[in-house]
Protein backbone atom coordinates (compact mmCIF):
# COMPACT_ATOMS: atom_id res chain seq x y z
CA UNK A 1 0.00 0.00 0.00
CA UNK A 2 0.77 3.76 -0.46
CA UNK A 3 3.08 5.89 2.33
CA UNK A 4 -1.04 7.19 2.24
CA UNK A 5 -2.96 4.08 2.89
CA UNK A 6 -3.42 4.95 6.82
CA UNK A 7 -5.46 8.15 5.83
CA UNK A 8 -9.24 7.62 5.64
CA UNK A 9 -11.16 6.44 1.80
CA UNK A 10 -11.33 9.41 0.19
CA UNK A 11 -8.81 11.85 1.27
CA UNK A 12 -6.16 12.85 -0.54
CA UNK A 13 -2.71 13.64 1.07
CA UNK A 14 -1.25 16.59 0.31
CA UNK A 15 2.24 17.01 -0.57
CA UNK A 16 4.45 19.16 1.52
CA UNK A 17 4.21 22.99 1.56
CA UNK A 18 1.25 22.68 -1.45
CA UNK A 19 -2.00 23.74 -0.50
CA UNK A 20 -4.65 21.74 0.85
CA UNK A 21 -6.91 20.23 -1.47
CA UNK A 22 -10.67 19.76 -1.70
CA UNK A 23 -11.18 16.16 -0.15
CA UNK A 24 -13.16 14.25 -2.35
CA UNK A 25 -14.61 11.79 0.18
CA UNK A 26 -18.41 11.88 -1.49
CA UNK A 27 -17.59 9.57 -4.39
CA UNK A 28 -17.57 6.76 -2.00
CA UNK A 29 -19.61 7.75 0.63
CA UNK A 30 -22.55 8.32 -2.26
CA UNK A 31 -21.52 4.58 -4.08
CA UNK A 32 -21.83 2.93 -0.98
CA UNK A 33 -25.30 4.53 0.31
CA UNK A 34 -26.41 3.67 -3.48
CA UNK A 35 -25.25 -0.13 -3.07
CA UNK A 36 -26.88 0.06 -0.01
CA UNK A 37 -30.47 1.26 -1.33
CA UNK A 38 -30.28 -0.24 -4.26
CA UNK A 39 -27.71 -2.60 -5.31
CA UNK A 40 -27.39 -4.96 -2.82
CA UNK A 41 -30.78 -6.33 -2.56
CA UNK A 42 -29.91 -7.88 -6.35
CA UNK A 43 -27.08 -9.01 -4.68
CA UNK A 44 -28.10 -11.15 -2.25
CA UNK A 45 -31.45 -12.19 -4.04
CA UNK A 46 -31.33 -15.86 -5.71
CA UNK A 47 -33.02 -19.04 -6.16
CA UNK A 48 -36.56 -19.95 -4.95
CA UNK A 49 -37.74 -21.78 -1.74
CA UNK A 50 -40.45 -25.15 -1.96
CA UNK A 51 -42.90 -22.53 -1.49
CA UNK A 52 -41.88 -19.90 -3.96
CA UNK A 53 -40.63 -17.42 -1.74
CA UNK A 54 -37.35 -15.49 -2.87
CA UNK A 55 -34.35 -16.77 -0.40
CA UNK A 56 -31.03 -14.84 0.39
CA UNK A 57 -27.92 -16.39 -0.63
CA UNK A 58 -25.11 -14.27 1.13
CA UNK A 59 -21.68 -15.03 -0.56
CA UNK A 60 -19.07 -17.29 1.71
CA UNK A 61 -16.02 -15.57 3.36
CA UNK A 62 -13.62 -17.57 0.96
CA UNK A 63 -16.16 -17.11 -2.17
CA UNK A 64 -14.81 -15.47 -5.45
CA UNK A 65 -17.54 -12.39 -4.76
CA UNK A 66 -15.64 -11.79 -1.50
CA UNK A 67 -12.53 -12.20 -2.83
CA UNK A 68 -12.96 -10.11 -5.82
CA UNK A 69 -14.75 -7.29 -3.70
CA UNK A 70 -11.78 -7.14 -1.32
CA UNK A 71 -8.96 -7.36 -3.42
CA UNK A 72 -10.39 -5.02 -6.41
CA UNK A 73 -10.90 -2.28 -3.56
CA UNK A 74 -7.72 -2.71 -2.43
CA UNK A 75 -5.71 -2.38 -6.23
CA UNK A 76 -8.64 0.86 -6.75
CA UNK A 77 -7.23 2.57 -3.75
CA UNK A 78 -3.22 2.61 -4.97
CA UNK A 79 -5.22 4.02 -8.30
CA UNK A 80 -7.14 6.77 -6.41
CA UNK A 81 -3.52 7.39 -4.57
CA UNK A 82 -1.69 7.56 -7.41
CA UNK A 83 -3.72 9.75 -9.20
CA UNK A 84 -3.92 12.55 -6.47
CA UNK A 85 -0.05 12.16 -6.57
CA UNK A 86 0.10 13.27 -9.75
CA UNK A 87 -2.26 15.59 -10.15
CA UNK A 88 -0.26 17.83 -7.68
CA UNK A 89 3.05 17.60 -9.71
CA UNK A 90 1.92 18.86 -13.00
CA UNK A 91 -0.50 21.44 -14.79
CA UNK A 92 -0.54 19.57 -18.01
CA UNK A 93 -4.74 19.65 -18.25
CA UNK A 94 -5.02 15.86 -20.06
CA UNK A 95 -3.16 14.64 -17.33
CA UNK A 96 -4.92 16.31 -14.59
CA UNK A 97 -8.29 15.33 -16.17
CA UNK A 98 -7.33 11.87 -16.68
CA UNK A 99 -6.27 11.57 -12.88
CA UNK A 100 -9.61 13.12 -11.79
CA UNK A 101 -11.74 10.69 -13.70
CA UNK A 102 -9.97 7.65 -12.23
CA UNK A 103 -10.22 9.40 -8.89
CA UNK A 104 -13.81 9.83 -9.15
CA UNK A 105 -14.60 6.32 -10.73
CA UNK A 106 -12.96 4.39 -8.67
CA UNK A 107 -13.47 5.79 -5.43
CA UNK A 108 -17.17 4.81 -6.60
CA UNK A 109 -16.70 1.21 -7.57
CA UNK A 110 -14.49 1.03 -4.10
CA UNK A 111 -17.77 2.61 -2.13
CA UNK A 112 -19.76 -0.14 -3.77
CA UNK A 113 -17.81 -3.23 -2.95
CA UNK A 114 -16.93 -1.99 0.43
CA UNK A 115 -21.14 -1.30 0.76
CA UNK A 116 -21.94 -5.10 -0.81
CA UNK A 117 -19.07 -6.65 1.57
CA UNK A 118 -20.54 -4.58 4.84
CA UNK A 119 -24.11 -6.05 3.70
CA UNK A 120 -23.26 -9.59 3.50
CA UNK A 121 -22.00 -9.36 6.96
CA UNK A 122 -18.32 -10.09 6.08
CA UNK A 123 -15.09 -8.24 6.91
CA UNK A 124 -13.55 -5.92 4.50
CA UNK A 125 -10.23 -7.16 4.96
CA UNK A 126 -8.82 -10.96 5.32
CA UNK A 127 -6.10 -13.15 6.05
CA UNK A 128 -6.34 -14.57 2.80
CA UNK A 129 -3.99 -14.37 0.03
CA UNK A 130 -4.89 -11.75 -2.34
CA UNK A 131 -6.12 -13.11 -5.44
CA UNK A 132 -6.33 -16.91 -4.08
CA UNK A 133 -10.07 -17.03 -4.92
CA UNK A 134 -8.62 -17.03 -8.74
CA UNK A 135 -7.25 -20.33 -8.29
CA UNK A 136 -4.83 -18.99 -10.90
CA UNK A 137 -2.44 -22.19 -9.66
CA UNK A 138 0.38 -19.58 -8.51
CA UNK A 139 1.04 -17.04 -6.03
CA UNK A 140 1.70 -13.00 -7.04
CA UNK A 141 4.64 -12.63 -5.14
CA UNK A 142 4.23 -9.53 -2.81
CA UNK A 143 6.76 -7.32 -2.23
CA UNK A 144 7.83 -3.93 -1.35
CA UNK A 145 4.36 -2.63 -0.77
CA UNK A 146 3.02 -4.26 -4.11
CA UNK A 147 0.05 -6.64 -3.45
CA UNK A 148 -1.09 -7.47 -6.44
CA UNK A 149 -0.57 -7.42 -10.05
CA UNK A 150 0.02 -4.11 -11.74
CA UNK A 151 -0.13 -2.65 -8.02
CA UNK A 152 2.82 0.10 -8.34
CA UNK A 153 5.61 -0.35 -5.21
CA UNK A 154 6.34 1.75 -2.30
CA UNK A 155 9.21 3.16 -4.07
CA UNK A 156 8.08 3.43 -7.40
CA UNK A 157 4.96 5.72 -5.72
CA UNK A 158 7.91 7.60 -3.41
CA UNK A 159 10.16 8.30 -6.48
CA UNK A 160 6.49 9.42 -8.43
CA UNK A 161 6.29 11.82 -5.23
CA UNK A 162 9.76 13.52 -6.22
CA UNK A 163 8.96 14.17 -10.00
CA UNK A 164 7.45 16.96 -11.36
CA UNK A 165 6.00 18.18 -15.07
CA UNK A 166 6.39 15.73 -18.27
CA UNK A 167 8.60 13.75 -15.74
CA UNK A 168 5.66 12.72 -13.73
CA UNK A 169 3.44 12.71 -16.39
CA UNK A 170 5.33 10.54 -17.80
CA UNK A 171 5.32 7.72 -15.10
CA UNK A 172 2.36 8.09 -13.88
CA UNK A 173 1.55 6.77 -16.88
CA UNK A 174 3.54 4.11 -17.35
CA UNK A 175 2.91 3.33 -13.67
CA UNK A 176 -0.92 3.51 -14.32
CA UNK A 177 -1.35 1.28 -17.71
CA UNK A 178 1.01 -1.49 -15.82
CA UNK A 179 -2.01 -1.02 -12.87
CA UNK A 180 -4.91 -1.03 -15.25
CA UNK A 181 -3.68 -4.47 -16.91
CA UNK A 182 -3.15 -6.27 -13.53
CA UNK A 183 -7.13 -4.86 -12.56
CA UNK A 184 -7.87 -6.13 -16.45
CA UNK A 185 -6.97 -9.31 -15.85
CA UNK A 186 -8.35 -9.51 -11.90
CA UNK A 187 -11.86 -8.11 -13.18
CA UNK A 188 -11.50 -10.36 -15.73
CA UNK A 189 -11.15 -13.07 -13.39
CA UNK A 190 -14.21 -12.18 -11.16
CA UNK A 191 -16.32 -12.33 -14.74
CA UNK A 192 -14.93 -16.12 -15.67
CA UNK A 193 -15.82 -16.96 -12.02
CA UNK A 194 -19.34 -14.90 -11.21
CA UNK A 195 -22.02 -16.11 -9.23
CA UNK A 196 -23.41 -12.94 -8.63
CA UNK A 197 -24.99 -10.61 -12.19
CA UNK A 198 -24.56 -7.73 -10.04
CA UNK A 199 -21.26 -7.88 -9.63
CA UNK A 200 -20.01 -9.52 -12.63
CA UNK A 201 -21.71 -6.20 -14.23
CA UNK A 202 -19.39 -4.71 -12.57
CA UNK A 203 -16.43 -6.55 -13.42
CA UNK A 204 -17.54 -6.16 -17.01
CA UNK A 205 -17.82 -2.85 -17.03
CA UNK A 206 -13.96 -2.21 -15.50
CA UNK A 207 -12.96 -4.81 -18.39
CA UNK A 208 -14.20 -2.47 -20.71
CA UNK A 209 -13.17 0.97 -19.54
CA UNK A 210 -10.02 0.40 -18.02
CA UNK A 211 -9.10 -1.28 -21.55
CA UNK A 212 -10.07 1.83 -23.29
CA UNK A 213 -8.09 4.15 -20.52
CA UNK A 214 -5.15 1.98 -21.73
CA UNK A 215 -5.23 2.86 -24.90
CA UNK A 216 -5.92 6.48 -24.21
CA UNK A 217 -2.39 6.35 -21.54
CA UNK A 218 -0.27 4.75 -24.13
CA UNK A 219 -0.86 7.19 -27.16
CA UNK A 220 -0.44 10.15 -24.15
CA UNK A 221 3.14 8.71 -23.64
CA UNK A 222 3.42 8.38 -27.31
CA UNK A 223 2.75 12.47 -27.12
CA UNK A 224 5.44 12.75 -24.82
CA UNK A 225 8.07 10.37 -26.99
CA UNK A 226 7.48 7.74 -24.42
CA UNK A 227 6.87 4.21 -24.39
CA UNK A 228 4.83 1.73 -22.32
CA UNK A 229 7.21 0.33 -19.12
CA UNK A 230 7.86 1.53 -15.85
CA UNK A 231 12.01 2.47 -15.96
CA UNK A 232 13.73 -0.33 -13.69
CA UNK A 233 14.64 1.88 -10.29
Amino acid sequence: MTADADRPDGVDGTAEGAAPRRRLWWPAALAAAVALALGVPALVASGTSASGSSTLAVPANDSPEAGFARDMATHHQQAVDLSFVVRDRTADEPTRTLAFDIINTQANQRGMMMGWLDQWGLSQHSTATPMAWMKMGHEYQAHDGSLMPGMATNTQIAKLRTLNGRDAEVFYLQLMIEHHKGGVEMAQGYVDKAGNDTEKRLAQSMVVAQTSELQLMTDMLKERGAEPGVPAS
